[in-house]
């Protein structure tokens, strides 16, 4: 072989494997209900694509789109991430659960995964979170914390994964402070950095000195650290607000799911799945406890987290009755996670209503 041969060898050979190593990468795409600065929620799922990325390398080819509403919007920019070649594609907020089930239906070569949904599709998983247990450990601290023996808790829609989260908190902040009360607002929003500001000046305007969210925004730390109160990161770590008003934080930990789940597709043994983790195997985290809490309080929130962890300890154990006083859960009755996955209505002791 003369040399000319030999280097059209090479360039065959060298452009076969690149045609091959371009065909072996995995195209993955992830859709955002808010801005991936958002400081949250979004943020956070951006930032847990960006370390399955890293891990991956150039085996991975990554799209993303964020500020996507929830409804037909969505189902167009699936469509399209579906049309461009993706293999995988991560939809994460809940209103794109239908969108999500009505693209796949056309896709069924795409593999989905919807997060805090509940519907599934032989080519769509679920996943998400146990939210309520880190909301337990917030609940106590903020029951701990409160000098006005009033929080308030700024919520998202009214659907099952927030109303836990409420419950879970006041429960929990009732325990700590059997004077406690919890006033919520309802934004219908899940970002919307003014009305979050707003409803957090509305609760201070009331009495209110402790402020928990569900929503994705910085806002409602922001708005505490110029009026006063106290405040949790919620879905980030939101640590540049720490000491104070931030006093720690609930934090989704995405990042090993999402490697997992894009490792899967590369093994061709990917399969519908619905995922629900929790503190336990990492999933849900708690952020540093700050020094604006004392040190008893610290010691009894680890201590809450730690029996958590390790099972000893269930969020919702009874005695527990519903908002109108009827029985729920007997004397050390836990609740099962189908009735958790669609709770929809409040404990005793919590006042207003759902929205339905």
């Amino acid at each position: 072989m003369n040399r000319r041969t030999l280097l059209a060898s090479a360039a065959l050979a060298l452009g076969l494997a690149g045609s091959a190593l371009a065909q072996d990468k995995t195209k993955v795409g992830f859709v955002y209900v808010g801005p991936v600065n958002d400081g949250g929620w979004s943020q956070h799922h951006h930032e847990s694509a960006m370390k399955m990325k890293e891990h991956f390398g150039d085996a991975v080819e990554l799209v993303e789109q964020e500020s996507v509403p929830e409804g037909a919007d969505a189902e167009r920019v699936l469509t399209q991430m579906a049309l461009s070649g993706a293999d995988l594609i991560f939809t994460t907020s809940f209103g794109y659960m239908d969108p999500t089930i009505n693209v796949a239906k056309k896709f069924p070569n795409v593999k989905f995964e919807h997060a805090t949904g509940y519907k599934t599709a032989p080519n769509v998983s679920n996943y998400s979170a146990r939210f309520y247990e880190g909301r337990a450990i917030m609940g106590h601290i903020a029951g701990k914390m409160t000098k006005s023996n009033k929080i308030g808790y700024i919520a998202s829609f009214p659907i099952p994964e927030v109303i836990r989260g409420i419950n879970s908190t006041y429960i929990h902040a009732k325990k700590a402070n059997p004077d406690v009360s919890l006033s919520v607002i309802w934004l219908f929003t899940w970002f919307d950095p003014a009305k979050e500001a707003d409803a957090t000046q509305a609760m201070l305007d009331q009495g209110i000195d402790v402020v928990l969210a569900h929503t994705d925004s910085t806002a409602p730390l922001a708005t505490l650290e110029k009026a006063g109160g106290y405040g949790f990161g919620q879905a980030a770590d939101m640590a540049e607000y720490a000491p104070e008003p931030r006093l720690s934080s609930i934090i989704d930990e995405w990042a090993p799911y999402y490697i997992d789940r894009v490792q899967a597709v590369m093994d061709g043994t990917w399969e519908s799945v619905a995922t629900w983790h929790g503190i336990k195997e990492g999933m849900v985290g708690i952020g540093e406890i700050s020094s604006a809490v004392p040190e008893d309080v610290k010691a009894e929130a680890l201590a809450l987290k730690e029996a958590i962890s390790s099972g000893d300890y269930h969020p919702f154990t009874g005695p527990l009755n519903k908002q109108d006083g009827t029985p729920w859960l007997a004397e050390g009755e836990v609740a099962d996670d189908g009735t958790l996955a669609g709770l929809n209505f409040y404990v005793e002791g919590l006042t207003g209503d759902i929205p339905q």
